[in-house]
């Protein structure tokens, strides 16, 4: 049998799929499990030893548009999968699907153009999105016997640029932070970040901060004149998925950097801004603390964050105090 597992939605969604590849693993030991994202997100699960491989899906570059859609439509139809099941709840990714032709098609009732599925099944809101995705192979909402542990494997150390293996603290010996996310309302202040950065260092530990060339300007004010390596703008994922497994702790916002921090199990404080845990994001079987502004009416005031604040107060973002994530800090720390 040969089964096509589907997410091409954010990173950190990917992230959150993968406890379906050791589950689908288990419900079908004999089966050539393949999966499909995005090209950046096939980083993330090309180590997979469970996988056989993995379909990159371009759909806002190379493979967009319904010539792009068409062109892969015949690449999976040419791969002769027995079944696809499907995350991603996107009509196109109805449509490619049924233009694949695999006989056995899952998704979501919630899904567009959902009656192109042979199989549907209800997304339980409620859970955590680890149980929300894995709620698709089985007709319960708990899914209490099938695995539910994050996938990630990271590269070796030699691997990473020369220039990142020499200015890289020792494992174990640094805290991360990534103060950036793809959302503007999700970024907890950097004169927040930078404060607690000199609180780390005063305390004896290496400070390093994590982030895309987009936000190596915040990243550069959270550095400030601090003694701490900012390596913003200048990694790629692998870097990312490397530095994150050797930190013994991640301080980070609502984003990417949150769900690779559950997945190696490390000790995490999560900092919710404009975006709250009950949408079923946060951590997940780490140790953790989250910090996040409660008694603001106007939060939250979007699903996903937005790229400004709507009332324009941003204080979900800046009135949240530096000594709050200290504290989150001590408490998780207690003891290293």
């Amino acid at each position: 049998m040969k089964i096509l597992l589907v997410q091409t939605s954010f990173l950190g969604d990917t992230i959150l799929s993968t406890p379906l590849i050791a589950a689908l693993k288990k419900l079908h030991p004999k089966a050539e499990l393949w999966m499909m994202t995005t090209p950046l997100a096939a980083t993330l699960v090309k180590r997979d030893p469970l996988l056989a491989g993995v379909i990159p899906f371009a759909k806002r570059g190379s493979d967009g548009g319904m010539k792009g859609l068409l062109r892969q439509a015949d690449k999976l139809r040419k791969m002769n999968f027995d079944m696809a099941y499907s995350l991603h709840r996107s009509a196109r990714t109805s449509l490619l699907l049924a233009l694949s032709r695999i006989p056995l098609r899952a998704g979501f009732k919630n899904a567009k153009l959902a009656f192109l599925y042979n199989i549907t099944r209800p997304r339980p809101q409620e859970l955590h999105d680890v149980l929300r995705n894995l709620a698709l192979l089985n007709r319960g909402s708990k899914n209490t016997d099938l695995p539910d542990q994050l996938r990630l494997f990271a590269p070796e150390k030699r691997a990473l640029s020369s220039t990142l293996q020499t200015e890289l603290p020792a494992p174990d010996s640094y805290v991360l932070m990534v103060p950036g996310s793809a959302w503007e309302t999700k970024r907890w202040s950097a004169a927040g970040y930078h404060e607690v950065a000199k609180y780390l260092l005063k305390k004896g530990w290496s400070v390093v901060l994590l982030g895309s060339r987009e936000e190596a300007e915040v990243c550069q004010e959270v550095a400030g004149n601090l003694k701490v390596v900012n390596l913003a703008g200048r990694g790629d994922l692998d870097s990312a998925l490397y530095l994150t497994k050797h930190a013994c702790l991640m301080v980070c916002n609502d984003s990417m950097a949150l769900h690779m921090a559950s997945a190696f199990k490390v000790p995490t404080v999560a900092i919710f801004c404009a975006t709250v845990p009950e949408f079923g994001f946060g951590p997940w079987q780490n140790r953790a603390a989250i910090v996040e502004k409660k008694d603001l009416s106007c939060r939250p005031c979007a699903r996903h964050g937005g790229r400004q604040c709507p009332n324009r107060t941003r204080a979900c973002m800046d009135e949240l105090s530096a000594q709050e994530v200290i504290k989150a800090i001590e408490t998780l720390t207690t003891g290293h």
